[in-house]
């Protein structure tokens, strides 16, 4: 690592030190931190009264950051410090998401309509028995109407849906896009979003720590807590607002589940999300392969017509 540095030690540890973010980066912050001395390469080189001179880099490198009190955790503050903001931009990101897409399912009229519809269409079939009067389905029917086919074993309620709607609701078949963010929802995990603001949560608090642990290190700390103060001033702010954000997300993802009837502890937003993109998906697949086979039958019939024409012109000339 030390073969890659071409600047001199000092001037690389002021940097750190400054968190000057203009000069080193991540990824040189993060070799920093691999590469700090453990507690008995510092207390051999503790007793070392020879020529600095005569030691060899990696020594050298290790006496350099042994000047730093703490020199492994102010590293790691600065490696957050320059992780910080495409962090909270991407996690606001996923927290937009997730809101746009219940957004997106509550205010769908389309998909409310194609939810009756699939609801008729069930108590139809199972008219005269105990399943023929019901009020509702569950959300994971949506894609058992692929299992139902006709007596033919080709077409399935799917695509008799799928027929009934081009039939005499068409408006409604491009329901789909009025929900273009549940593909990038679907894939977001509200588990792994409690573990990112719990990380940006508790990575803010080691800041805070060491600016107080730092207070004391006399003047070798002095830009170090000064561009710390000014970072967690900014920060702080950007977290509170970051919360309040996480927990609205975590509002509209129970009340997404709660909208379709289902319980948020069972039929998590993952599982809500997942359902729904495969539905959608069936259904453009159901609509698409109605509308090849109304192709199909449309030239089969035209290919009739020509033949019968032209027997009958054949017959004409006959007689």
């Amino acid at each position: 690592m030390l073969t890659k540095v071409k600047m001199p030690l000092p001037d690389m540890m002021a940097a750190a030190l400054a968190m000057d973010e203009s000069i080193l980066d991540a990824d040189q912050v993060e070799n920093l931190i691999k590469f700090c001395p453990t507690k008995d390469e510092m207390d051999l080189l503790k007793g070392y009264t020879g020529d600095k001179e005569l030691l060899g880099k990696c020594e050298q490198f290790f006496l350099e950051l042994m000047k730093v009190p703490r020199v492994e955790s102010k590293l790691r503050v600065f490696l957050f410090k320059i992780q910080f903001k495409s962090q909270v931009t991407d996690f606001k990101k996923s927290l937009n998401t997730v809101n746009s897409a219940c957004e997106e399912v509550r205010s769908s009229l389309k998909l409310k309509e194609i939810l009756k519809k699939i609801l008729f269409l069930g108590n139809t079939l199972n008219e005269g028995t105990a399943r023929g009067s019901a009020i509702g389905f569950k959300l994971d029917s949506l894609l058992k109407l692929t299992d139902t086919r006709a007596t033919n074993n080709k077409m399935t309620l799917m695509h008799y849906l799928c027929q009934v709607l081009a039939s005499k609701s068409p408006a409604l078949l491009d329901f789909h896009e009025g929900l273009v963010s549940m593909e990038a929802a679907s894939k977001i995990q509200l588990k792994s979003l409690a573990e990112e603001m719990q990380a940006i949560i508790k990575g803010l608090e080691k800041v805070k720590k060491e600016l107080e642990s730092s207070a004391n290190d006399g003047p070798v700390s002095e830009i170090f807590c000064k561009t710390l103060k000014e970072f967690i001033g900014a920060s702080e702010a950007e977290v509170g607002s970051l919360r309040e954000l996480y927990s609205v997300a975590g509002r509209n993802a129970d009340a997404l589940a709660l909208y379709f009837n289902e319980d948020p502890a069972k039929c998590p937003f993952e599982q809500v999300t997942a359902t729904l993109l495969n539905f959608v998906r069936l259904f453009r697949k159901a609509h698409d392969e109605n509308l090849k086979q109304a192709e199909l039958e449309k030239k089969k019939a035209q290919k009739e017509a020509e033949a019968e024409n032209a027997e009958g012109s054949s017959l004409r000339k006959k007689g």
